[in-house]
């Protein structure tokens, strides 16, 4: 029966409690096995955090004191997480909290596109549960980076997006919401863009079959410009700072289309970090999505974008990615984190017809079977599995990035001259606990090292460091934090010389076990007195 009641919509109050009592599990799990520290599960996390200190202190996006660079893959996240320094305390937990609160967001935006394409409540709660026991997503909750509200806002955006096309007469702010969205994400761009297909695509069943309904072009020219407002200006000053409305990430990771045609072996990479969290949902997501098409045109027509979305994305990033073992897909896959509710929505719908098939249970004589808890259970029971491992994995996470960048920072501040100039291959702790001015090896906020490296890339040489050595040479750091086994032609040949190894215990997450101090030829500043460590 269709959904058009908002009571009937309304949301469990359980589902806020749960996802609450889950984030904070993990919290918990991570202040008692790392001793009461707070930290994040990435590097990356450091640089959002050095993005937003500056921006609050009113710097602006400067990584460095005085050079604005748009190396902010969110500056809608970096903005928000600037209105958490001034508070009182440690902003690590302000953001900790912030990203809890992202994450019963992500629960109730679950739940309201489940009712949007109209799942049943079992179903729709099901849905949820499944979303906030996935333990990538609590991890991405907790870390510090912007997946989690993007993914609570892109859902919510779906679900508007559902009720406008159902309705052409609606104020079409669905458009808007996408574009918000891609200032937490630039994979907005593409929801975006499959959006304006899916509301641009109507079809009308009537007996002749299925006819092409001609759009609503004055409702979607007007969220089109409800759009261009919420996202131009920051793209144009993108534009104007770095050459590009899309973040300096996106040159250091992806740049220019790479094939014509999609990477399969990609693809089933990014199934497989679906998969081990969801596989039930993986694998009926295919049904749901044919659910959705036979829909068409009919009563219960919701469009086609969460199958949309859940397919394109991999496949437009398997035209990005790299040839070879170093995949486009983010730290532990989290680029396709986004996808997990989708994906299991999807399922959901394909599981629709044999629910109600199932709906009074099996009578066996005197006994009543209840099929549907038992089947509901046993869906659910591969993703709670895999949550309480999530949760040991996540905190190691935490705990190797504290004992790594977050303690070479440390042994940095101390040993190293505040004017001294660093180039570092992690940015992200080095520089937020660091006054010095740091060179990124990435080209995340140094882009023009980016040009060094896409001219040295060679088959031999993927990561393109003759060039990085080219850049070294004409830009003289004092010093060089890297990881030796990342970049072991570059560490040979560059005249280093090591002053500090930290080893880092039981390495999950970081580049490599060992993280090395090299003084370069050019160094100005020696270490201080009676503090150089000895050449390892």
């Amino acid at each position: 029966m269709p959904n058009d009641g908002f009571k009937e919509s309304s949301l469990p109050r359980w589902l806020p409690v749960l996802a609450v009592l889950i984030a904070a599990g993990y919290l918990g799990a991570e202040a008692w096995l790392l001793g009461g520290r707070l930290g994040f599960p990435l590097d990356d996390s450091w640089i959002h955090l050095q993005f937003a200190r500056s921006l609050a202190a009113g710097h602006g996006l400067a990584y460095n004191p005085g050079e604005i660079v748009t190396g902010s893959t969110a500056p809608l996240w970096t903005a928000l997480l600037a209105l958490l320094f001034p508070l009182p305390g440690n902003v690590v937990l302000w953001i900790k909290l912030a990203g809890i609160v992202a994450f019963v967001a992500l629960a109730a935006a679950t739940w309201w596109l489940g009712r949007e394409l109209d799942l049943p409540r079992g179903l729709a709660g099901l849905a949820a549960i499944l979303v906030v026991g996935t333990y990538w997503l609590v991890w991405a909750a907790l870390s510090g980076m912007e997946v989690v509200l993007f993914t609570a806002l892109s859902l919510a955006a779906m679900a508007l997006h559902v009720r406008e096309r159902r309705d052409p007469k609606r104020a079409p702010l669905s458009l808007a919401a996408f574009a918000v969205a891609i200032l937490l994400r630039p994979e907005g761009m593409l929801l975006l863009l499959l959006a304006v297909v899916d509301r641009s695509l109507r079809l009308r069943r009537d007996g002749d079959g299925l006819r092409l309904v001609r759009p609503d072009l004055r409702s979607l020219a007007l969220g089109l410009l409800a759009a261009a407002l919420a996202v131009l200006p920051t793209l144009a000053f993108y534009w104007a700072h770095g050459g590009s409305p899309l973040p300096t990430t996106f040159g250091a990771k992806a740049g220019d289309v790479r094939r014509l045609a999609p990477d399969l072996q990609y693809v089933y990479l990014v199934v497989g970090i679906l998969f081990r969290p969801q596989p039930w949902m993986t694998l009926l997501a295919g049904a749901g999505g044919l659910a959705l098409l036979a829909r068409l045109g009919g009563a219960r027509d919701r469009g086609l974008l969460p199958v949309l979305w859940a397919a394109a994305l991999p496949v437009a990033y398997s035209m990005l990615a790299p040839q070879g073992k170093h995949l486009l897909v983010g730290n532990f896959g989290r680029y396709y984190f986004p996808l997990f509710p989708p994906v299991v929505l999807l399922g959901c719908l394909g599981l629709e017809e044999v629910v109600e098939r199932f709906a009074g249970g099996w009578r066996m004589g005197r006994w009543r079977i209840p099929v549907r808890s038992l089947a509901f259970a046993l869906l659910l029971l591969p993703t709670f599995a895999t949550l309480v491992g999530g949760g040991v994995f996540y905190a190691n996470n935490v705990a190797n990035v504290q004992d790594g960048d977050v303690k070479m920072a440390a042994w940095l501040e101390r040993h190293v001259p505040p004017d001294a100039v660093i180039a570092v291959q992690d940015i992200g702790a080095m520089k937020f606990f660091l006054p010095n001015r740091v060179l990124d090896l990435a080209g995340i906020v140094t882009p023009e090292i980016q040009r060094y490296i896409r001219e040295a890339i060679t088959p031999e040489d993927r990561f393109g460091q003759a060039g990085m050595l080219r850049f070294l040479h004409d830009r003289r750091p004092d010093y060089l934090v890297a990881f030796p086994a990342w970049y072991p032609a570059l560490v040979r040949d560059a005249g280093l010389r090591e002053v500090y190894r930290l080893h880092v215990p039981d390495n999950i997450t970081l580049a490599g076990d060992d993280l090395v101090v090299y003084a370069t030829p050019w160094t100005r500043f020696p270490l201080r007195p009676d503090m150089e460590a000895s050449p390892r």
